[in-house]
């Protein structure tokens, strides 16, 4: 159970908000594929709550790197539908004080900290193809989200990587329009799905993705399958906390197997939204 967002974090779970193992995880992986390839750029990050993600986004950060954090914080909304958004989920607990004392619980110093609205970063403050890795997790309006998509796309380096939040949320269907338009129009490439979060990419996806299969997903308890969307074959990871057995020798006896879950129930899984999917698998334990 996360603390109260007053609460100085023991731990960066203790720090609320909608972060969760499997995308820890991932961007871990992109993040060290990154240093092991000798991609260099900085990070950006719009939106972000109490720091969650950011805490993790800074452990990542290498010398001569900047990492810029926008969020509006306890600002007030440029426009009266964001204010509503506001007020219906974050206005009670969303302080940059709140965010500091987060970060700063494990880390020696603040990012960059840009306390407005995501759509200042339009102005060319951010150096185009200056980034390695950008997290959009902002607002939840169509609007808004495909200008940080722009944002992204004129920020990040040749190969770097865009993470969009909600992107399938039945609570945020502007996040979903906009994230597919992109990938329709805007020549953004598809390399990940998680439930919660879509990874991809203006560079090389399938580099990404081949390094991506290499690792043993499946052994370490996470769930993998493979679409293909538009064109792009698309890898949707899991996290299901139960490593797969590893193949039997050949002529060798098994014991029997749990019975898996048919590939409709795995996908409806997958498809409901988040907080449905999670009640459901505590009801199973």
């Amino acid at each position: 159970m996360a603390t109260p967002a007053s609460a100085v974090p023991r731990t960066p779970d203790d720090v609320p908000g909608w972060f969760w193992k499997v995308d820890q995880e991932v961007f871990s992986w992109f993040l060290d594929r990154q240093s092991d390839t000798g991609t260099k750029g900085d990070i950006l990050e719009l939106g972000t709550y109490l720091g969650r993600s950011a805490v993790l986004l800074g452990r990542h950060l290498r010398d001569g790197e900047t990492f810029t954090v926008c969020d509006l914080f306890d600002s007030e909304a440029p426009d009266a539908e964001n204010s509503a958004e506001m007020d219906m989920s974050y206005r009670k607990t969303l302080t940059r004080q709140a965010f500091e004392t987060n970060y700063l619980a494990f880390h020696d110093r603040l990012p960059e900290v840009v306390q407005a609205p995501t759509s200042v970063l339009a102005d060319g403050r951010i150096p185009e193809g200056s980034c390695r890795f950008v997290h959009i997790d902002a607002s939840h309006l169509y609007e808004h989200v495909a200008g940080d998509i722009l944002v992204a796309r004129d920020a990040l380096a040749k190969d770097g990587l865009v993470v969009l939040d909600d992107y399938r949320s039945p609570h945020t269907p502007g996040v979903a329009a906009a994230t597919w338009e992109a990938v329709a129009g805007l020549g953004l490439k598809p390399i990940c799905l998680t439930p919660e979060k879509f990874y991809g990419t203006w560079g090389d996806a399938d580099a990404a993705k081949a390094d991506l299969l290499a690792r043993d997903w499946p052994g370490e308890g996470f769930r993998m399958e493979k679409d293909v969307i538009a064109g792009h074959t698309v890898h949707r990871l899991a996290y299901d906390g139960t490593p797969a057995a590893p193949a039997p020798a050949a002529g060798a006896t098994t014991t029997p197997r749990r019975p898996q879950r048919s590939r409709a129930r795995r996908l409806a899984l997958d498809l409901l939204p988040p907080v449905v999917t999670r009640a459901i698998r505590r009801a199973r334990v």
